[in-house]
């Protein structure tokens, strides 16, 4: 074997961090991480020396004083006397909340939406695509603002309900009884009740629990089948009929549980002047709720519709030449080839719709700019202090929205050989 001089990598030399390609990436980065990391610190040394100048500190001890408010919606028990950091809870497990649904809510109507767009029925076509440029143009505070006057002024009061014939009459078969003030929707009884296990101020029913579980082990059950199948079909070119146990796995365990404790429907009734045995849903929840939805549905519709397109015409009649029906077609071979298209600009959605729900303040629904970034802030006057803990709660969200999203794209991507 004949050695070359110079076949070995030449020894390191400072002028090779800018002249050698090797190094002079990791130069560039390194540089503008120093130059970014001296102009944040510029800023923390400034704002400090502001703040003291006027005579303030960075100080977050605020948070458990005694807030002094009460807060309308609540999930955990809160009242007055509870501390600026109880508030801020609420108010972050009322905007989780909001965002939770809003986000199941526009999803299903998005595609539903979407799907409807590409129907050969004209007329149908032509009203969700109305539905979908009306609701994108519009921006989403003018949204909010016309629900909640359609709330106001249009819903009926609760003692329209009253009497024998009365002026309004309730929906859902008589399970919802919009009103002018709140919605009443049914409760969930038990005649079994399990107990419940206390955590402090909150318990958790060992109901939920049992269906947790049951949950949970549907899944891996779920799972487990799938990979027998699919060992049975590498194995005989048929896979195995597996829905019916798979319904069995989910549905069968919920039911007996449904049955072992009585879980019931109890349905809004109209005593005295208010609804009671129900649950009364503030309208400043539900009018943002459903202004959410139907603005975020309209542009998941637009993804889910680009999203079918990307797919090839052949698939379409592929399937048809096997005998499928539109409707399998598009379950089976077109929506699950198109979340490859679909998931990426979604997450986006979910993200736009979370941060979003901050225009709660329109309606007076307390979240988490009701509550930190409204009166505790007002009450405090610790500005500062308020609006980083606002900015990291929701970058904290986004992230953890971002990186969910993330795996299941990883999950549905296209793998390549």
């Amino acid at each position: 074997m004949v050695d070359y001089p110079g076949a070995a990598s030449p020894p390191f030399r400072l002028s090779m961090l800018i002249y050698d390609r090797r190094y002079r990436s990791l130069t560039i980065q390194a540089v503008v991480f120093i130059l970014v990391m001296l102009m944040a610190s510029w800023l923390i040394d400034n704002t400090l020396k502001n703040l003291a100048i006027i005579g303030k500190t960075l100080s977050f001890d605020f948070l458990f004083r005694r807030a002094g408010y009460d807060i309308p919606q609540q999930l955990i028990p809160y009242n007055s006397d509870d501390t600026h950091l109880r508030a801020t809870i609420v108010g972050l497990l009322n905007t989780l909340q909001v965002s939770i649904l809003g986000c199941i809510s526009a999803t299903i109507l998005g595609v539903i939406v979407g799907v409807l767009r590409l129907s050969s029925n004209w007329l149908i076509a032509r009203l969700m695509t109305v539905y979908v440029e009306v609701f994108r143009n519009i921006p989403l505070l003018l949204w909010i603002l016309v629900i909640l006057a359609i709330f106001t002024e249009i819903m009926p009061a609760p003692r329209d309900y009253r009497g024998e014939n009365p002026a309004a009459n309730m929906i859902m078969f008589d399970l919802i009884a919009p009103t002018n003030r709140y919605t009443a929707v049914p409760g969930i009884g038990m005649s079994n009740p399990p107990g419940i296990i206390a955590l402090g101020r909150e318990g958790i029913s060992w109901a939920f629990i049992a269906y947790a579980t049951v949950l949970v082990l549907a899944i891996i059950g779920h799972r487990m089948l799938r990979k027998w199948a699919r060992q049975v079909q590498d194995r005989t070119g048929r896979r195995p009929t597996t829905w019916w146990i798979t319904l069995a796995m989910y549905l069968l365990p919920v039911l007996l549980l449904t049955w072992h404790f009585g879980l019931h429907l109890i349905p809004p009734v109209l005593r005295g002047f208010n609804f009671a045995d129900g649950i009364n849903l503030d309208n400043a929840f539900v009018v943002l709720w459903i202004a959410l939805t139907l603005y975020t549905g309209a542009f998941i519709a637009e993804i889910v519709r680009g999203g079918i397109l990307a797919v090839s015409r052949g698939q379409t009649e592929a399937a048809f030449a096997l005998g499928l029906r539109p409707g399998r077609t598009m379950s089976l071979v077109i929506l699950p080839q198109a979340l490859r298209v679909i998931v990426p600009p979604l997450i986006s959605q979910y993200l736009n719709l979370t941060k979003n729900s901050s225009l709660a303040i329109a309606v007076g629904f307390m979240d988490l700019r009701g509550t930190l970034g409204g009166t505790t802030l007002n009450q405090t006057g610790r500005e500062m202090e308020c609006m980083l803990l606002m900015m990291g709660i929701y970058l904290i969200l986004s992230l953890i929205i971002s990186g969910g999203m993330n795996v299941f794209n990883s999950r549905v991507k296209l793998r390549e050989r």
